[in-house]
């Protein structure tokens, strides 16, 4: 398959490398005087090159105007290790949409479009980063590297993730985060992203298997991804509807204004209960609402960052 081909003819992302890139650059921008600014510096000065020296950081833009070799000198070599987990059941396929961009997205096309834009932050900082997307099966998983092939690889697999589509693909989060903590070893910022909608109330397996990921001195930021115009808020216009869970096929038929109030309740309890869940096994929970775009994903990542080295 030709994967530009592809996202051509399903409006999908063009460059998600690219759309990563102006997320970033766009946080970076509105930072001014945060207590984050000079995060965007990618080195702290220039040193001549000495002969023998590794020529991996030589800056041949610098060279091209000076005709002199500098190489950049980096204030961090944390070599931090960062693990990205992608939650790719149906019910992350919503809302459907045939035109993507940045101000048009679903729950995985929001949450792929974060992890490559967390993904960039990582480049820049020469961290590690690996992925697990997940679904009806493990569908895949690569370690943390930092090389440039391995990164477009990544990119590769979440573009393809976006334009999957995945029909009636039913879910039991917590089998695979056990397999995905067995597959990490060593110490590791892991950030999950899911709509924590479970086709079974298997809520106890769920926050073990949570916990299993915390092993080997693991840190673990949960990015609940959810529609709150539609998933919180339901607002739906109140004429007759069908509402159907796009894992199961199950279906109601109801006007919307019947069951809000109703709905609205049930979601803020089960929100909360989400909160104080992750807080008690000490896992960090953000809410990342795809209307509200993706500050709250990269503000966080700067804090745990900060934290975790």
């Amino acid at each position: 398959m030709n994967l530009q081909q592809e996202l051509n003819k399903t409006g999908a992302f063009k460059n998600l490398e690219l759309l990563a890139k102006q997320v970033v650059e766009g946080f970076i921008a509105g930072m001014h005087k945060s207590p984050f600014h000079g995060f965007s510096a990618e080195f702290a000065e220039h040193k001549i090159y000495n002969q023998g020296e590794s020529t991996k950081h030589i800056d041949w833009k610098l060279y091209a105007k000076t005709d002199k070799l500098f190489t950049k000198r980096f204030d961090e070599e944390t070599n931090l290790r960062c693990h990205l987990i992608v939650d790719n059941s149906s019910s992350m396929h919503y809302p459907e949409i045939s035109n993507f961009s940045v101000n048009s997205l679903n729950k995985i096309a929001f949450s792929a479009l974060a992890s490559a834009s967390l993904m960039h932050m990582l480049k820049r900082q020469r961290d590690a980063v690996g992925l697990s997307i997940y679904s009806d099966a493990y569908d895949y998983y690569a370690p943390e590297k930092g090389s440039e092939r391995h990164h477009q690889m990544l990119l590769h697999q979440l573009s393809n993730t976006v334009i999957s589509r995945p029909v009636n693909k039913l879910t039991e989060t917590y089998r695979y985060l056990h397999q995905i903590a067995e597959k990490i070893h060593r110490r590791s910022l892991i950030f999950f992203f899911t709509d924590m909608f479970q086709t079974t109330s298997k809520e106890k397996e769920l926050f073990e298997a949570l916990r299993h990921l915390k092993h080997n001195k693991h840190e673990v930021v949960l990015f609940h991804v959810f529609d709150s115009e539609k998933e919180q808020n339901f607002e739906f216009d109140n004429t007759p509807k069908r509402f159907i869970d796009v894992e199961t096929g199950d279906y109601i038929n109801v006007y919307a204004d019947t069951i809000k109030d109703q709905y609205k309740e049930a979601v803020t309890a089960y929100f909360e209960s989400l909160r104080l869940k992750c807080g008690q096994y000490q896992i960090k929970y953000v809410e990342a609402d795809l209307r509200k775009g993706f500050d709250n994903v990269l503000t966080t990542y700067m804090i745990e960052r900060k934290k975790f080295v």
